[in-house]
């Protein structure tokens, strides 16, 4: 047992490997058109499964569970800024300006939508909490987003593209809203096949993180950096998402949710989106000051999804000690 405890998750060294691809074999010009290509169907399949899976009366309950909305609205547009804002009075001079814009600029973004899901759904938390919150996040997130981005950093013109919305209804909702309609006919194929949707959910991030990281690697955006600012700017960001974890995971037990709940405004209310964040850097700055602003993002971005990777698993091991325990027991993440 004690060996066990010593071996890595195995989708942990899965999403190391996938880093590691991208660093030597990163994505580049027609590939990464592909690799991207393959992602969003990726995304479109996990939303279409995730439709056909979940019982109807699960999906329209979600949707009027104010107190788990709020609860990652607050998270994401609330706390989050707040925790961004004191970090950056407390250690401005470990950092650079334009790179302080972007811890800032990534605290003001909405959460991740396919990423916040597949994490809850290998954690076992209410799945479609989690799609409803992380899609209203996303779309207040058009809106909210570039508002606070010129309250906190001063910048001039904000705006959004309506591009957004369309991509967030034909990615996300629409697949979604079709496996739903084809749940009649397909719901006892779902049930047989939940290894499907599992392997979907892994798949999808995999993907994601080699795209991602290809794109850093591609665009050269890390070789300006001197290594101990480099080695400052990764100690901040985990310290940005070692404070929301705890904040969402403490906060939502005080506040009295159950355990579903708690996995759903954990992960969904820990995340911020790069999908969503390198399109909207792009209105909102301009020239060199781009690259070192999404610098923070990127590097936040891989955090989150090694940290989340390993929290998942460990809510679904927990999960799973908890159903087999006698029923007086109770275990904690």
């Amino acid at each position: 047992m004690e060996m066990r405890r010593l071996i890595p998750d195995p989708f942990i060294i899965a999403l190391l490997s996938a880093v590691g691809l991208a660093v030597f074999l990163p994505a580049r010009a027609g590939f990464a058109g592909i690799v991207d290509e393959i992602t969003t169907a990726a995304i479109v399949l996990l939303f279409f499964l995730h439709g056909v899976h979940l019982p109807r009366q699960a999906v329209m309950s979600s949707l009027v569970h104010w107190r788990l909305h709020s609860a990652i609205l607050a998270a994401t547009f609330v706390i989050f800024p707040l925790l961004g804002l004191a970090l950056s009075k407390l250690l401005g001079p470990l950092l650079p300006a334009p790179l302080w814009l972007g811890v800032l600029f990534l605290c003001v973004l909405p959460s991740t939508v396919q990423s916040s899901i597949a994490f809850t759904s290998i954690a076992k938390g209410n799945i479609p909490g989690a799609v409803a919150a992380a899609t209203l996040s996303n779309l207040a997130g058009i809106v909210l987003t570039p508002l606070l981005a010129s309250l906190l950093l001063k910048s001039q013109g904000p705006g959004f593209s309506l591009s957004s919305v369309s991509k967030i209804f034909s990615e996300l909702l629409l697949p979604f809203i079709v496996g739903q309609v084809m749940r009649i006919w397909l719901a006892e194929w779902a049930t047989r096949r939940k290894k499907l949707l599992s392997l979907t959910d892994r798949s999808t991030i995999l993907l994601a993180v080699y795209s991602a990281f290809s794109g850093v690697i591609v665009s050269g955006m890390l070789h300006g950096l001197a290594w101990s600012t480099l080695g400052s700017l990764i100690a901040i960001c985990a310290l940005l998402l070692a404070l929301i974890l705890l904040i969402t995971l403490f906060g939502s037990r005080s506040l009295g949710f159950d355990r579903a709940d708690e996995i759903a405004i954990v992960f969904c209310g820990s995340k911020k989106t790069l999908a969503s964040g390198i399109p909207m850097a792009r209105v909102l700055f301009a020239g060199p000051t781009l690259g070192a602003v999404v610098v923070p993002l990127m590097l936040f971005h891989q955090l989150q999804l090694m940290v989340c990777a390993w929290l998942s698993r460990r809510y679904a091991r927990s999960t799973a000690a908890s159903a087999a325990a006698p029923p007086t027991a109770f275990a904690k993440v």
